[in-house]
């Protein structure tokens, strides 16, 4: 539910200036809300005028959302906005996390950091003062001949690593990626002008209309079909940091029309498996992933890949993995369960699946080494193994995906799984 603040009107109150600096905030935070709306949203509250509360809030919406998932971003800035008590404060502590305070009491709701993001737009945030140490401070200088620039730093930058604002500049870039995926050719056929089998019935059923003369041949080709995307993404302690921007990406690809996919289906586990397919559906990505984490009880908690995978195969597997579907598995592979039953339930996996390509956080480090027994027992029944710890890795899933021939990182580490 909407908070309404009072609104206590004084009589050279600036109203027209308010509402532009309001759809100013709603401009940022990314709904369409320009200088015509402007114009219409102050005519419409002049007319509707200030006897309810309530009516402002949805004379306002009415003039600046059009689409559903508009409207918590809209709510979000519309209660921060007109005089909400402590606004202020509470975004500050949002977007400083390490300040104590408002953030404490309650959790943000969906579209709350989006809002108060575009409300603190050019508001300089300045750190709190430290007192100085004692003494003689040392002087480090430091040579930017050789640095990247803030894109490329921003592409090989570790999620784990990123602030807050580069945190949210990442997830604007993953807001724009796609993971495009090739027609898979059934036997079935369909008529083709330009295909390569005659369609004998069709040419006799044309002549028998012309008298029984055979003018043209038809022709057939075999029908395409797009596959499913299965996601399985783990959320324990480990794979937190990470999850939340797959989940963001997932999100994307589900949501993005004509990306190639039949359907997106996204999973996760950490001490139980949860179906989140449904909320990912929604259309603003901070309510779908605040309904997500809602549904996954299990969120930064243990992790049981092995008991996870065998709910998966028993009751989902012969739903979702028809067709040739392709399987995202995310996870760093640290289980504590058998590892025996963990190999027997990802064989299971992989031979229902088209394809299974593992995103491993872990490969980012040059060490890397298939030495825990979860990760040595999954390895032998994937088809691509890959890392996911930046947004370099996403861009380069693409790739992974369009071909079926990648392997990643797999063979070099099968070899190292082979020497012992």
């Amino acid at each position: 539910m909407v908070e309404y603040a009072p609104l206590d009107i004084p009589e050279d109150g600036k109203l027209a200036a308010n509402i532009t600096h309001f759809a100013r905030a709603l401009r940022k935070a990314g709904l369409p809300a320009g200088p015509g709306r402007v114009v219409d949203a102050i005519r419409a509250v002049e007319a509707a005028g200030f006897t309810s509360r309530a009516d402002f809030f949805f004379t306002l919406q009415a003039c600046f959302v059009n689409r559903p998932e508009q409207r918590a971003v809209f709510a979000q800035i519309f209660r921060l906005y007109w005089r909400d008590p402590r606004y202020l404060e509470h975004m500050m502590s949002m977007m400083l996390p390490a300040i104590r305070g408002v953030q404490e009491e309650r959790a943000a709701r969906a579209a709350e950091r989006r809002a108060a993001e575009a409300l603190l737009d050019g508001v300089a945030r300045d750190a709190p003062d430290l007192p100085e140490p004692e003494g003689e401070s040392e002087q480090i200088e430091i040579d930017a001949a050789l640095t990247m620039s803030a894109e490329e730093r921003l592409r090989t930058l570790d999620f784990e690593q990123m602030t807050t604002a580069e945190m949210a500049a990442a997830r604007r870039r993953i807001a724009r990626l796609s993971l495009p995926v090739p027609p898979l050719k059934t036997r079935r056929l369909a008529a083709d002008p330009r295909g390569r089998r005659p369609d004998w019935r069709a040419t006799m059923r044309a002549a028998l209309r012309r008298g029984g003369a055979i003018e043209r041949l038809s022709w057939r080709a075999r029908r395409t079909r797009w596959p499913n995307l299965v996601a399985l993404c783990d959320i324990s302690g480990s794979m937190s940091a990470y999850s939340r921007v797959v989940l963001h990406f997932l999100h994307s690809v589900a949501n993005e029309k004509g990306a190639g996919w039949a359907k997106v289906h996204a999973f996760t586990f950490g001490t139980r498996l949860t179906n989140i397919t449904r909320q990912l559906g929604a259309r603003d990505v901070d309510a779908a992933l605040a309904a997500a984490g809602a549904e996954a009880r299990d969120w930064e908690g243990g992790t049981r890949i092995g008991h996870c995978l065998h709910v998966f195969n028993r009751d989902w597997s012969r739903r979702v993995l028809g067709s040739g579907a392709v399987v995202l598995l995310i996870t760093d592979g640290l289980d504590r369960d058998d590892p025996e039953r963990l190999a027997r339930e990802m064989e299971r996996l992989h031979l229902s699946a088209r394809r299974v390509i593992w995103i491993n956080p872990l490969l980012r480090w040059e060490g890397f080494a298939p030495r825990a027994q979860g990760i040595a027992a999954m390895l032998p029944h994937v088809d691509c193994f890959r890392a996911g710890h930046n947004l370099a890795s996403l861009e380069a899933l693409a790739d992974a995906v369009a071909d079926a021939g990648d392997q990643g990182e797999k063979l070099r580490l099968m070899q190292m799984l082979a020497a012992g």
